[in-house]
């Protein structure tokens, strides 16, 4: 259906629906990613292979979410930005840090579990913490030289209400959908089909062998889950999501338009928050991809219990066990 106008998007979905997610995420991920760092960090000289991948996975979200404060007071003002364009570039840059690093070290955590069950003789003593580090280094100025171009679209406009584009502006917008489609091989594609095929050989393996470890079989399967529900509720709905938004904004820009740009753009908004969502879901790899970190948490749900179940005594029974001990001590006297 060709139109001379397209009827406008309604935006008002958007203020009422991520100020929420973001003030979750944030709360849930600064907390649990706190938590995950500290024990981590608690025991450095000691890190392990996946350990470091976590690490960093960790550094990625925190990264993020420090930016999320910024763009709750930019939705609550009704997508008004008034910190300026270059932090509007700067908090979609780390956005897009947290995304592809996220990715990325999700993909070398499927790695190490890959070749610690299907290849454990022949890489016993290769893979080192010095080569988990310098790959590390790697998938950083990776993702950083693949973010970068991001920074030189334009990603403010208005004036008295100034908008923050988590893409580009229409001006720019056709440019942006190629780069953006590239990018969506690289960044989220080419990571995806190398976990996809890490974790099915896993599987493989452990269904037909026997004596591998079940603490790590468990852990596996429990990764395994993991990365398949962020990858199915974060990343897959977001990369599929922004690409058709943007080829809708090109057809609403020729004046071609379709019943369903509205219902495109509200969906492109959630799945905005479920890709954030990221954030809070990453430390559950904390639990199930580092090999110290469970078994720190299960002393100290010891200790807790210990506490409840055996309480100290109380100032009462202090009392009398100190009257029955004085005059146990004057009677024999």
């Amino acid at each position: 259906m060709n139109n001379s106008s397209c009827p406008r998007v309604n935006i008002d979905f958007t203020t009422r629906f991520l100020p929420p997610v973001f003030i979750l995420v944030f709360i849930i991920g600064l907390v649990a990613n706190g938590c995950g760092l500290k024990s981590l960090l608690h025991n450095w000289k000691k890190l392990k292979i996946v350990n470091v991948f976590v690490l960093n996975l960790g550094l990625a979200d925190i990264l993020y979410l420090l930016t999320l404060p910024f763009l709750m007071v930019y939705y609550f003002k009704t997508e008004n930005w008034i910190f300026g364009d270059t932090f509007c570039k700067i908090t979609r840059f780390c956005f897009n840090l947290n995304l592809y690093g996220s990715i990325w070290f999700l993909t070398c955590i499927s790695v190490c579990r890959y070749l610690a069950i299907v290849h454990p003789v022949r890489m016993m003593g290769r893979l080192t913490v010095t080569h988990s580090v310098g790959i590390s280094v790697m998938v950083w100025l990776l993702v950083s030289i693949q973010s970068l171009p991001d920074m030189f679209y334009s990603k403010t406009s208005g004036n008295n209400i100034v908008q923050c584009y988590d893409t580009t502006s229409s001006i720019y917008v056709e440019d942006y959908l190629k780069y953006s489609l590239g990018w969506t091989l690289t960044g989220f594609c080419i990571p995806f089909l190398i976990t996809l095929g890490c974790y099915g050989h896993v599987i493989v393996v452990i269904c037909r062998i026997n004596s591998i470890d079940k603490v790590l079989k468990q852990r596996s399967l429990k990764l395994l889950f993991i990365t398949i529900l962020l990858f199915s509720v974060c990343y897959i709905p977001y990369h599929v999501l922004k690409n058709l938004s943007l080829w809708s904004r090109i057809s609403r820009k020729q004046n071609i338009c379709r019943e369903w740009f509205n219902g495109v753009y509200i969906a492109k908004q959630i799945s905005r928050g479920l890709v954030c969502l990221n954030s809070a879901l990453n430390p559950l790899v904390y639990l199930h991809g580092s090999e110290d970190i469970p078994a720190r948490l299960r002393r100290l749900l010891q200790r807790a219990t210990q506490l409840f179940s055996h309480p100290p005594p109380t100032n009462s029974s202090s009392v009398a066990m100190a009257q029955i001990t004085y005059e146990g001590v004057t009677q024999e006297k």
